[in-house]
């Protein structure tokens, strides 16, 4: 993933902040992901589900409200450029924030936030 990132003449950086809002499917596989982020000195910024169960996992993070919970901080953060890195995923299986993720991924593919 790294070396297709470079080659597509991303720009990638050693430090900042992480956005994740992940799936309840996905949360499992995403630690070791979050945890080598966090573990490099990136802040670590989530939705209040994901967040909860980041902390749980022994990261820290500030948690952030959705688009559908009325705010738009997420979204102003990324088109500030203050996120590094969004990590989001979709619910296959329930479909619930199916808006919030649409909202945060083209919020960071119009900003130029590597999505993964």
């Amino acid at each position: 993933m790294y070396k297709a990132m470079i080659a597509s003449g991303m720009q990638l950086r050693s430090y900042g902040t992480v956005l994740v809002s992940v799936a309840d499917e996905d949360k499992l596989e995403t630690i070791p992901l979050i945890k080598r982020f966090y573990d490099m000195g990136f802040n670590i910024e989530a939705t209040a589900l994901t967040g909860e169960y980041l902390e749980r996992a022994g990261i820290r993070n500030r948690i952030r409200r959705k688009p559908s919970e009325g705010s738009t901080e997420i979204l102003d953060s990324i088109r500030a450029g203050y996120v590094s890195y969004v990590i989001n995923t979709r619910a296959i299986l329930s479909g619930v924030h199916y808006g919030d993720g649409i909202l945060i991924r083209d919020c960071a593919a119009q900003n130029n936030a590597p999505l993964w």
